[in-house]
């Protein structure tokens, strides 16, 4: 019931584009047809939900989507949102599929911030978590590993929360 075009084919055209293959896609429709439900799946929905649906129900099953793909880019060592896909296996970064090498402690700054997306670390935080406690670096190290990685990949993904550290937030 789109004006141009149905979700099918929407979805079809979404499933083909390389940097959308993690993308989630679900159908929120009046369509109740069982042959509608089938042709969303097949062409690669997530889920298919008709109307009416209470927004407290829509919202759990957002969340329960976005849950299953956490597991799933912790799985295959993979994280992609929007235009920047992290890739461990290969400690390769795509940025709007233009490739990026970043020494190893920005690429492990960069990727547990990723894991963690929304979630504000402070410095001590972050260098527990990538050099360890057994290294002693100061807690600026962290600000001048944060600075080269936005110069790397762009200002877009790492926010500073003042006073607080830093997140990793999709705008």
């Amino acid at each position: 019931m789109m004006p141009h075009q149905d979700g099918v084919e929407t979805c079809r055209q979404i499933r083909e584009l390389p940097q959308m293959e993690n993308a989630f896609i679900i159908f929120l429709t009046a369509r109740s047809e069982e042959y509608s439900e089938v042709a969303a799946f097949d062409i690669g929905a997530d889920d298919y939900i008709t109307k009416p649906i209470k927004p407290r129900a829509l919202m759990s099953r957002i969340g329960a989507m976005f849950r299953r793909g956490e597991v799933k880019n912790s799985d295959n060592n993979m994280i992609a949102m929007g235009d920047l896909t992290i890739d461990k296996t290969s400690y390769t970064i795509l940025v709007k599929d233009k490739k990026i090498t970043l020494p190893k402690k920005e690429f492990q700054l960069l990727y547990f911030l990723a894991q963690n997306p929304d979630k504000v670390f402070s410095r001590d935080d972050l260098l527990q978590n990538i050099w360890g406690t057994d290294v002693y670096v100061l807690a600026r190290t962290v600000d001048v590993h944060i600075r080269k990685v936005r110069e790397k990949i762009g200002e877009g993904f790492i926010r500073t929360v003042k006073g607080v550290g830093y997140k990793f937030e999709m705008n």
